[in-house]
C-alpha cells in the first residue's frame, strides 16, 4: 500500500493540514430558544410576576416574546420602573457578578414567553461558546450605554424633553425606519415614574402633546383604547427644547 504523499513548499517544510470544518457552529438563537439541561421556557400572563425583589437570584433570563417591566419599591412602599425590555434581551443577569437576590422585580407587560438559564449553565455556555458571550456582552454593552443615556437625561433635561425623549424610545423610534409607531397600553402613572416627576405634569405636556399633534390617544395616555400613538414630530421638542 502505498503511503499518501505530504505536500512541500519551497523550504521543504511540511504545509499544515486545513482545520477541520466537521465541529458544527454553536447556535446561540436556538440556545436560548429551546429547552435544555439546566434551562427551561415559561409564559406569563399579562402582569404576571417572573421573579419578586427580594427572591434569590440564581438565573439569568432571556425574552423570546413579549415585553417585560423590571421595577423596585423603595421601603416606604414608593415604586419606580427601571425599564421596560422586549424580545431579545436578558435580565436577571446580576446574579452572574454574585448578585445573591434581586434588587427588584420583574413582571410581564403582555403575554410573554421567557426562557430561564440557570447560573451554572450561563456561566459554563459563556465560557464555551464565543458566540453566545459575543450576543451577551452587545446586550451588557448596549444597556450600559441606555443607563449612562438615562443620567443625563435625568441631570440635565427637563421633565417635558425627558417624557417626549421616554415615548420615542418606548416606540422603537429610528429602529425600523417607521414614521408613526404605537406603543401598547401605558398609564400617567408609569409615564410619571420613569420620568420622575408627577402624574399631573404628566397629563399637563400630554396635553399639550396631542395639541401640537404630536402624539395621539384616548383617555389616560393610552391606559385605554388601542394604544398611544407617536409622530415623528415629537422629536421636536428634543432638538428645540
Amino acid at each position: 500500500m502505498k503511503s499518501a504523499k505530504v505536500k512541500r513548499s519551497r523550504n521543504s517544510k511540511p504545509i499544515a493540514p486545513a482545520p477541520s470544518t466537521d465541529k458544527r457552529r454553536f447556535d446561540s438563537k436556538a440556545f436560548l430558544t429551546s429547552v435544555g439541561t439546566g434551562r427551561s421556557s415559561m409564559k406569563y400572563r399579562p402582569k404576571e410576576t417572573v421573579f419578586r425583589q427580594g427572591a434569590a437570584a440564581d438565573a439569568v433570563y432571556y425574552i423570546q416574546t413579549g415585553k417585560i417591566q423590571i421595577s423596585v419599591v423603595s421601603k416606604q412602599g414608593k415604586e419606580a420602573i427601571i425599564a421596560r425590555l422586549g424580545p431579545g434581551e436578558f435580565f436577571g443577569e446580576g446574579c452572574l457578578a454574585g448578585q445573591a437576590l434581586h434588587i427588584a422585580s420583574a413582571a410581564a407587560i403582555g403575554a410573554s414567553t421567557v426562557a430561564r438559564i440557570e447560573k451554572d449553565t450561563m456561566i459554563h455556555v459563556l465560557r464555551e461558546q464565543p458566540n453566545l458571550a459575543e450576543t451577551f456582552m452587545a446586550f451588557l454593552l448596549s444597556r450600559n450605554i441606555k443607563v449612562e443615556a438615562d443620567l443625563v437625561d435625568q441631570l440635565f433635561n427637563s421633565s417635558e424633553r425627558r417624557l417626549a425623549r421616554l415615548l420615542l424610545l418606548l416606540a422603537n423610534f429610528g429602529k425600523e425606519g417607521k414614521l408613526d409607531t404605537v406603543i401598547p397600553k401605558i398609564s400617567q402613572d408609569t409615564l410619571a415614574s420613569q420620568v420622575g416627576t408627577t402624574r399631573a405634569r404628566i397629563n399637563f405636556f400630554m396635553n399639550k402633546f396631542r395639541k401640537l399633534g404630536f402624539v395621539e390617544y384616548d383617555g389616560d395616555s393610552g391606559s385605554n383604547g388601542d394604544g398611544l400613538k407617536v409622530h415623528s414630530s415629537l422629536l421636536n421638542v428634543i432638538v428645540h427644547d
